[in-house]
C-alpha cells in the first residue's frame, strides 16, 4: 500500500499572474487543462494582494509569470503567489518565468551588486522548488539558484521562422552585433549553413570628464616629494575600441541579427545603418526577449532594419500596433512540453536535442 501511495502522482494546477495572460493561456489550452482561480490586484498603496481561490494542498502549482515593464509588480506578484502556495502546504511549486527579469545584472558593475544572485536568492526563499526560464542572458545565473533550473532555448522555433518565412535564406549571412554575440551567431550559422560577419568598435561618444569620485585624493605635497615607500606607480591608458566595422562580407545579402533580447534599439538601429552602407539589401533582427520599452517601436519604424522578429516570452502587441516590422514566433508549446515533462518525472534532455552549447 505504501509502494502504490509512493508511485501516485500529484495533481496539477497551472496559475496565472497578471503579466501574461495569453501565454498563460496557450499553455494551459496545450496542457488540456483549467487555468486556475486566483484574485490578483493592487491596493492604492500599490501593494499586491493576492487571493487563491481554491485548494492548493497537496498539489504541484505552475505559476506562469513573465517579465514585463512593471518587472518590479511582476516579481512581488511571482513570490507572494509562491508564498501563499507554499504555506498552503503545496506540495511542490514551480516558476514558470520565459523571461527571467534581472537576469542581465549578473556581473559585479562599479559599486553597485550582483542583483541577479539576489533575485535568485529571493525566488528560493519565496518557497519555489524549480524554475523554468528561457535564454537567460548569462548561462551562469543558473548557479545563482539553489534549486533546479531548467534554461530552455528559443532557437529551434526562431530557426524554424527563419527557414519558412525566407526563401531565399540561404543568401544570408549571421551578423554578431558584437563580439560578446559570436558564439550565438556561430550556433545559428551552422544550423543554417551560413556565414557569419561580426561588427567591432563603437560609436565615438563625447568624452566625460566627470569625476565619480572612484579616484584617491593625491597625497600630500610632502609625501609626494619624500616618496617613503619608494612606490611609483606608472599611468595606466584608458582603455578605447575602434570605430565601427564589419568584419564579413554582407554585399548583396540578407543580415540577420540574432541576440538574446532586445530592449534598447539604438545599438541595433546605428548596426542596421552600417550593414546598410555596406551593400546588405535586407536587415532583420531576431531575438528571443522582445522588450522593445520606451520608444522603440518609432525607433525601429524609422530605421532601416527591415523586420524585428522575437517570441511571444514578453507580451508586445501594443508595441505591434505600433510598429508593423515587428513579428512574433509562438514558444508556448516549448513551455507546454516542459511542464509535462517535469510533472511526469520525464527527462528533459529531449527538449535540448540539437542545441548547442552556446546557444
Amino acid at each position: 500500500m505504501a509502494g502504490q501511495l509512493r508511485g501516485q502522482k500529484n495533481q496539477m494546477l497551472v496559475l496565472a499572474g497578471t503579466s501574461h495572460p495569453e501565454l498563460a493561456q496557450l499553455i494551459a489550452s496545450k496542457l488540456g487543462v483549467r487555468l486556475g482561480e486566483i484574485v490578483v490586484c493592487h491596493k492604492p498603496n500599490r501593494e499586491t494582494v493576492v487571493e487563491i481561490k481554491e485548494s492548493v494542498r497537496g498539489k504541484d502549482i505552475y505559476i506562469i509569470q513573465t517579465g514585463t515593464k512593471n518587472v518590479n509588480n511582476d516579481i512581488m506578484e511571482l513570490m507572494i503567489i509562491a508564498y501563499a502556495c507554499r504555506t498552503s502546504s503545496a506540495s511542490n511549486v514551480i516558476g514558470v518565468i520565459p523571461y527571467l527579469p534581472y537576469s542581465k545584472q549578473s556581473k559585479m558593475r562599479k559599486r553597485g551588486c550582483i542583483v541577479g544572485k539576489l533575485i535568485a536568492t529571493m525566488l528560493g526563499k519565496a518557497g519555489f522548488s524549480h524554475v523554468i526560464t528561457m535564454d537567460l542572458h548569462q548561462k551562469e545565473v543558473q548557479g545563482f539558484f539553489d534549486i533546479p533550473v531548467d534554461n530552455l532555448r528559443a532557437s529551434a522555433f526562431l530557426i524554424d521562422y527563419i527557414q519558412t518565412s525566407l526563401p531565399d535564406y540561404r543568401n544570408a549571412v549571421i551578423v554578431a552585433r558584437n563580439p560578446n554575440s559570436v558564439k550565438r551567431a556561430t550556433s545559428y550559422a551552422e544550423r543554417l549553413r551560413l556565414g557569419i560577419a561580426v561588427i567591432h568598435g563603437e560609436e565615438r561618444l563625447p568624452e566625460n570628464e566627470e569625476d565619480d569620485g572612484r579616484t584617491s585624493p593625491p597625497a600630500p605635497e610632502e609625501l609626494q616629494n619624500s616618496n617613503p615607500f619608494g612606490l611609483e606607480l606608472m599611468p595606466i591608458a584608458a582603455k578605447e575600441k575602434p570605430p565601427f566595422n564589419v568584419v564579413g562580407d554582407v554585399g548583396g545579402r540578407i543580415a540577420i541579427i540574432v541576440d538574446d533580447m532586445i530592449d534598447d534599439v539604438l545599438a541595433f538601429v546605428k548596426v542596421a545603418e552600417i550593414l546598410k552602407e555596406r551593400g546588405a539589401y535586407k536587415v532583420l533582427v531576431i531575438a528571443t526577449h522582445g522588450i522593445l520599452s520606451m520608444d522603440a517601436p518609432r525607433l525601429i519604424e524609422d530605421s532601416n532594419i527591415d523586420e524585428v522578429v522575437v517570441t511571444n516570452t514578453i507580451p508586445h502587441e501594443i508595441q505591434k500596433m505600433q510598429c508593423h516590422k515587428i513579428k512574433t514566433v509562438d514558444i508556448s508549446v516549448l513551455l507546454c512540453e516542459a511542464i509535462r515533462r517535469i510533472h511526469n518525472n520525464e527527462s528533459m534532455s529531449y527538449l535540448f536535442r540539437n542545441v548547442g552549447l552556446d546557444d
